[in-house]
């Protein structure tokens, strides 16, 4: 079994969907997890509850991850309660239709501010600590979209492609610090995010892929909890692909 007995993880997003089934995991595993979130009180308090009942302390702070200000209210919040940060999961991220002729400057830059700028501006805060802890694991959600492309997601493929690479420039800037930089690529998940698009175009998605369904956050999730586990102590700077065969890339 995965074990993360007494470690402390920082994610962005983790109210609902994958990040919803990451935070639940990691404490499952024996984790204490903070989480962020941007408006759905509700939703975060009841991942509280989830975590409390696996007795692991749960912290989730609001903020919104395409801020730099809130960025680091979050994290000076999860130094105060936990101390430390042991894995980072950069999480949170948008997913919105976007043909090329149509797209707003806007449009481009508020998926670049949240999937992409977010996902540095933790990396940025949360490296240093690790650093000086000399250890660490950070584990960024890509997609593979950021592999392949997306037409009428060119903003959201470039913003996940952009992880991959800042994935693998990052691995052997902070190997010396004895942190691990990965990536995971989820191909279609059932969340809230991909719901309607599941429904209105299943049969043309399916056929996309070889195992003839989408996956769940738990599928993802299991993947993340691995990288963060001592059972991931030789993987740096990969991208874990995690899209029941439809992408098939090294």
């Amino acid at each position: 079994m995965i074990k993360l007995t007494g470690k402390k993880v920082l994610i962005t997003g983790g109210s609902r969907g994958i990040g919803k089934a990451v935070a639940i995991m990691c404490a499952q595993a024996g984790a204490d997890v903070a989480f962020t979130y941007k408006k759905n009180q509700e939703q975060a308090e009841k991942v509280l509850v989830e975590i409390n009942r696996l007795k692991r302390t749960g912290l989730a702070v609001r903020g919104d991850v395409a801020s730099f200000t809130d960025a680091e209210h979050v994290v000076e919040q999860v130094i105060h309660h936990f101390r430390r940060v042991d894995v980072l999961v950069n999480n949170a991220g948008i997913w919105e239709y976007g043909a090329i002729h149509e797209m707003s400057p806007q449009q481009w830059q508020r998926t670049i501010d949240i999937n992409l700028n977010g996902v540095f501006y933790f990396t940025r805060l949360v490296a240093p600590i690790m650093m000086k802890q000399k250890s660490g694991r950070i584990v960024h959600i890509a997609s593979t979209a950021g592999q392949r492309g997306e037409a009428f997601h060119s903003h959201y493929a470039a913003s996940k492609g952009a992880i991959i690479s800042f994935t693998k420039s990052l691995a052997p800037e902070l190997a010396e610090h004895n942190i691990l930089v990965n990536c995971v690529a989820p191909g279609w998940v059932r969340t809230d995010m991909s719901a309607r698009s599941l429904v209105e175009q299943k049969e043309t998605i399916l056929r996309t892929i070889p195992l003839k369904r989408a996956g769940e956050p738990e599928e993802i999730a299991g993947a993340v909890v691995f990288l963060a586990s001592d059972l991931a102590t030789y993987i740096n700077g990969e991208i874990i692909n995690v899209n029941g065969g439809s992408v098939l890339c090294g």
